[in-house]
């Protein structure tokens, strides 16, 4: 078995990199820029950038797993290559926005179903992991923090779910090693439904500190917004936002693909409270 981790730079597939590792599955780490990853020695690690189809055969060449990030741009030439690899099974990490009224015209959710869609229409098997909010959506909070001395945000009182990286890194280790697990998707959460001002409390307990909350109008938070995001994305969530006044569906599927509880917010906030102390 040799399992392929598309977007092996990021948070899940670093981690999955080497939850695989360590449990001596053959792992082949994948980055459009392959001489910045950092992986355990052993591992292999190839050049792969999904927007660019070239790099499939080579990628792709004598695996059986996959573990895939949701980029539709070019997943029919992905798909194809992995049919002709002879690829037994993919696992997308995809988002819960898929599972809401409307996914099809939600920019958010739209690229995700592109992706699951195309997977589903395939000869390869594919098991969807449709993460919910996932916890490091709070790190460019001590972005703002630094500029401004406070958290701006529109919709303070906007619920989320969020999911530590891990569980979902875990999560995906389970689903590629365990056949019995494949055929169906999961819907990750984390354990609680929290409001972003409890996000940030919890966060300003982890730092030592109080971290003040300035709210904002959805006008000034999407002019302030970064560069790299697009505007639909943007208005996107501040439509979310809005809409989420009241606590976010959970599920325990984490639990269920991992055998151990998703983990409290507190933990990443623990993990991460160095980024949010007062310099």
């Amino acid at each position: 078995m040799t399992v392929l981790v598309t977007g092996s730079r990021g948070k899940v597939g670093s981690l999955l990199v080497e939850i695989l590792h360590s449990h001596g599955v053959a792992v082949r780490a994948g980055s459009g820029t392959p001489a910045k990853l950092s992986v355990p020695q052993g591992v292999e690690t190839v050049k792969l950038a999904l927007d660019h189809p070239a790099d499939f055969p080579a990628a792709l060449d004598g695996v059986t797993g996959v573990f895939l990030y949701a980029e539709p741009a070019h997943i029919d030439a992905f798909v194809a290559e992995a049919e002709k690899a002879g690829v037994e099974h993919v696992v997308i990490m995809s988002a819960d926005a898929v599972l809401r009224p409307g996914a099809a015209q939600d920019p958010i959710a739209a690229p995700h179903l592109a992706v699951e869609q195309a997977l589903a229409a395939s000869s390869l098997p594919s098991t969807p992991l449709n993460c919910g909010a996932l916890a490091s959506n709070a790190m460019p909070w001590a972005w703002s923090l630094r500029a401004r001395g406070a958290v701006a945000l529109p919709y303070p009182d906007s619920h989320a779910d969020p999911v530590n990286e891990r569980d979902v890194a875990e999560s995906a280790f389970a689903v590629l090693t365990d056949p019995a697990l494949r055929g169906r998707s999961y819907h990750l959460t984390g354990p609680r439904s929290l409001t972003f001002a409890e996000h940030v409390a919890i966060i300003g307990e982890a730092a030592g500190r109080t971290i003040e909350i300035e709210t904002v109008t959805p006008e000034a938070w999407r002019a302030a917004k970064p560069d790299f995001m697009p505007g639909d994305i943007a208005d996107a969530l501040l439509e979310l936002w809005a809409a989420s006044s009241g606590p976010v569906p959970l599920t325990g599927d984490v639990e269920k693909l991992t055998g151990h509880p998703a983990r409290p917010f507190a933990e990443w906030a623990e993990e991460h409270a160095g980024a949010f102390r007062a310099s």
